[in-house]
Order: structure tokens, then sequence, then C-alpha cells
């Protein structure tokens, strides 16, 4: 084999080339921070970028899940491949998905079309771990067309959907408050599209209207007024309408140049986020094995210095190289 796609490593190459055991073991390296990974994850990176990243989120019993299988269903009857992410609750004790091992999509077994991975958040703020962007890169890099990703919504504000998805569903349903709490939680700002699910339960128009309400007061600087849309996967209704509003907030990004600006926001964190765990890493280290660096922990202990003034000090002597 010549070409670029035969300078990869093995296991880039056999992903790019459509091997899903290649692709779900590269995936669990990832997730589990092994840094036998890196060189594959780093030599991926230009092969993704093409396929959108779609990203649910709300309360807990809005129907994510279900919503997520019937996008699936019509993405795969319109002959789109899917790569389907659901960041799962962590448990505390093993740092692994609590509902990992639930079956969330109704699919067939041999539809290669579609590959789902359950994530665990590791107590990632908003529901989505640091992992989950190497992951969706990881499915673009492998061809699928669409990536969808459901985040926990345990409770917690899911906002951090926004430092992945390129379009971002808030999913809610009538008789919660959720119109009010949508607002309250910050969710209403990182809102491309609401979903008012289970439209086929009473106070439906009622919700949609009082978000429609909202959207007109909270004008966005980008110019996208969030649609409203009702959806049942019962029915089902609003399937269509749910991702032609998708396919049109995906050419607005383009059009209007906010695809670039929301890139280089959601790099920028994510260059951050790694340079902080790099850093953090290595301090702790050097804290467990350093005598003068435990020597200052001992003060710390001891209440002779605070923790504030130790780590200032910390931070000084990595600047001299110490």
């Amino acid at each position: 084999m010549t070409g670029p796609s035969s300078r990869l490593p093995a296991a880039a190459r056999a992903i790019v080339d459509g091997d899903r055991r290649a692709l779900a073991r590269t995936i669990t390296a990832v997730e589990n921070g092994d840094p036998s990974v890196d060189r594959v994850v780093r030599s991926l990176y230009r092969r993704s970028g093409r396929a959108p990243v779609v990203g649910l989120t709300g309360p807990l019993g809005v129907g994510k899940s279900s919503l997520v299988n019937a996008l699936v269903g019509r993405l795969r009857s319109l002959g789109q491949s899917v790569g389907v992410i659901g960041v799962d609750p962590s448990s505390p004790f093993t740092g692994g998905s609590v509902l990992g091992d639930r079956i969330r999509l109704e699919r067939r077994a041999d539809d290669t079309g579609v590959f789902f991975r359950s994530m665990a958040s590791r107590g990632a703020a908003g529901g989505v771990a640091a992992a989950t962007r190497e992951v969706s890169r990881l499915l673009d890099a492998a061809g699928f067309d669409v990536i969808l990703v459901e985040t926990v919504g345990s409770g917690q504000v899911d906002v951090a959907i926004r430092d992945i998805a390129s379009t971002s569903i808030v999913v809610v349903v009538p008789h919660l408050g959720d119109e009010v709490q949508t607002l309250k939680a910050g969710l209403f700002e990182i809102a491309d599209i609401f979903c008012v699910n289970k439209v086929d339960l009473p106070g439906a128009e009622l919700a949609k209207r009082d978000l429609a309400e909202l959207v007109t007061l909270g004008g966005r600087p980008s110019g996208w007024a969030p649609p409203i849309v009702g959806t049942s996967t019962v029915e089902p209704t609003g399937i269509d309408e749910l991702w032609n509003d998708v396919v049109a907030h995906e050419k607005f990004l383009d059009s209007s140049g906010e695809r670039t600006r929301g890139e280089r926001k959601r790099l920028s964190t994510e260059i951050v986020g790694l340079a902080r765990d790099h850093v953090g890493r290595e301090l702790t280290r050097r804290l467990e094995r350093d005598p003068s660096l435990r020597r200052l922990l001992d003060k710390v202990v001891a209440r002779q210095i605070d923790p504030r003034t130790a780590a200032d000090r910390l931070v000084r002597g990595r600047r001299r190289g110490r």
C-alpha cells in the first residue's frame, strides 16, 4: 500500500480502513488514558473535522436515548453512517460507566453503518469527559458521516456539550417546568435547537410557546434563533423536522463564519485542559517523589504556610526547571 494512509500507524490505518474492532480497542485505550495510543490519536487528527457532531442534552427522563435511536433510524434511511457516543454517569468506585451495559439502540447487529459506544463521564463537568472529544474525532476519521453525542443529563448543568458539538440540541418535556429551568441552568445559552419531546403528552404546545418567548427575549450575537421542534418517538413525529433543523444550523455555521469561530473556541478550551492535566500530573508526581517538595507539603500540613503560597512556590520552581 502506498500513499498517506500507508504512513499511518497500523492501528490508525486499520481504523481508516473500516476495522471496527481496531476502532473499539483504540477508544478503550483513549478512555483509559493509555499513553500507547497517543501516536494513533495524533496521526488521525488531520483526518477529522469533516463530520458534524450533534449533541443532545437535557434532564433525566426526557427521552434522549429514544430520540437518538429515532435519529439514527432517520439517518440510516438517508444512507448516512452514524457514530454514537453515550456519555453515562461514572461509578464512584471504578470510574466505569454505570449504564454502559444497557441496550441503548435498536439496530440490526449486522449494520456496520452504526457504531455505538457508551463512555463514562468520569466526573467531568457537564457530563462530557475530555476523552469524548478525542473519541468523536476517531469516529470522524473512521469515516462516519454524522456523530451523535448524548450526555448524562443527571441533574448537573450539561453545558459542556458546547465544547464538543457543532450543533447542540436541548431536550425538554411538557409539565416538568423545563422550559423555565432551561434558562436558569444555563442550557438556554448553549441550545442551537430546542426539542420538546413527548409531544403526545398534554402541555406540549404550552411548553413550545414558553420556549418561543424565551428565544425572542434572548437574542444571539451570531444571529441564529434556535428553532423549537416538537417530537415523539412513540408515534413517531417530528424526527424529520428535527434533523432538517440540524442541517439548517450546520449550513448557517458555514455561511456565517461561526463554524471557524466555534472551532477555535472549542480547541482553545481543549488545549488548555490538556495542558492543565499534563502539568497537574507532573506536579503530583513531583510532590510524591521530590524531597524538597515533600517538605513544602509538610509545611502546609503543619499550617506554617497556606496552600496558595505553596502553589505559587511550586509553579515558580517549575518555571526555573527545578
